[in-house]
């Protein structure tokens, strides 16, 4: 048997393994409704906004439209914007006739240690526990998520029924410029691939993740695992938290809606790059091995098959398999953003384009410019930084 042959058995067997037995991580479930419940608690939505002037009004007006019975109440923490956001914002609540729903506090200056987004976010809780303080639940959302009205409803009676520490969403992502219908999909797909959704839920496993658009969890299980401040460093703050809260003996879920959507667009290829380079090394702990276990085994399972299919190799056969297996995998998360399902097959070279992003995130960690975002610097291997 020759190496390339061998390769693309082992592409068409590692396909058919994560299909099998990887948390049906590509089968995209529904949540079920929950029965509602007899007491609804009061929640506080906590958002950190730092020039985000252009999508928060969206925001706060859907937030304020929930079609929730019990009390909810909204703090954004204006991080040194620039642009307005908090103008915006407070005009808003006054023109909606909700000031007294909404309260807007400025961030005092980042204290080292602590992420920009993390420690705006920490303040805005504060801010709600000291005003709200009949609060049961805290809604840790972005400023760019347009929430469906009946959301709120229907995850507070789910994370009640179901005995749920946090539930937390992946919303859906903006897919209206063809550079988004190309990459976007595909960023989800990975994300699931790495956190099968089946595997969070489960608290047998120690798999955890959340989305940090949308993460709804109870005050006393952020008292008790200390606050945002237990994760005060962490760039990638939504799967740090799932993870210290499931260490906690905390029950967490993550799912996907359609209907609560981020309005937050991408323009050209560049901006998902950077998306993705701002925190992939990060993901892998800034770790050259598993930076080159990873590249090898996107070849593998991803770039291999196609190569060897079109090039006529005596792997074709298997390496054929293989790459029918990974279509068949794909196929569900475009029916989900409702693009064909023959568009399948080019994952290969999204994966690619992926692959690039992860290797030029561990260039920027080593120059120094690892988690880049909003004009901070984060991720580098010390406390967040303002760029020199």
């Amino acid at each position: 048997m020759t190496f390339s042959l061998s390769l693309a058995w082992l592409a068409a067997l590692a396909w058919a393994g994560m299909l099998l037995f990887r948390g049906r991580f590509w089968i995209i479930d529904r949540p079920a409704y929950a029965p509602e419940p007899d007491h609804w608690p009061a929640v506080a939505v906590a958002i950190p906004a730092r020039d985000e002037a252009a999508v928060i009004g969206r925001t706060v007006r859907s937030l304020l439209e929930q079609d929730y019975p019990g009390a909810l109440r909204i703090v954004i923490a204006d991080d040194d914007s620039s642009d307005g956001t908090a103008r915006v914002v407070e005009d808003l609540a006054i023109a909606m006739e909700a000031a007294d729903r909404v309260r807007v506090v400025t961030t005092p200056p980042l204290p080292k240690g602590w992420s920009g987004k993390l420690w705006a976010q920490s303040q805005a809780i504060a801010a709600a526990e000291r005003d709200f303080p009949e609060t049961e639940l805290l809604l840790l959302s972005d400023a760019d998520i347009c929430h469906a009205p009946e959301q709120l409803r229907h995850m507070v009676a789910r994370l009640l029924a179901k005995g749920l520490d946090m539930a937390s969403l992946m919303v859906r992502l903006s897919t209206d410029t063809p550079i988004e219908k190309a990459l976007v999909p595909a960023f989800v797909y990975f994300f699931r691939l790495l956190y099968p959704f089946r595997w969070v839920s489960d608290p047998l496993r120690r798999t955890a993740a959340a989305a940090g658009g949308y993460m709804l969890i109870r005050r006393r299980m952020l008292t008790d695992i200390g606050g945002l401040a237990a994760i005060r460093g962490a760039l990638i703050d939504d799967c740090t938290l799932a993870a210290t809260i499931k260490a906690a003996a905390g029950h967490i879920a993550l799912d996907m809606t359609e209907t609560t959507v981020s309005t937050r667009t991408y323009a050209s290829w560049r901006d998902l790059w950077m998306m993705i380079a701002r925190s992939a090394y990060t993901q892998l702990r800034h770790s050259p091995l598993l930076l080159a276990g990873t590249v090898a085994a996107m070849a593998v399972a991803f770039l291999l098959p196609p190569l060897f299919v079109l090039s006529g190799s005596d792997a074709a056969g298997p390496a054929l398999l293989a790459w029918i297996l990974m279509s068949v995998s794909f196929a569900p998360m475009l029916a989900f953003y409702r693009l064909p399902a023959a568009w399948a097959p080019l994952l290969p070279v999204v994966a690619l384009f992926y692959l690039g992003a992860t290797l030029d995130s561990a260039r920027r960690h080593f120059l120094g410019h690892g988690g880049e975002w909003k004009g901070r610097v984060q991720g580098t291997g010390s406390s967040e930084s303002q760029p020199k």
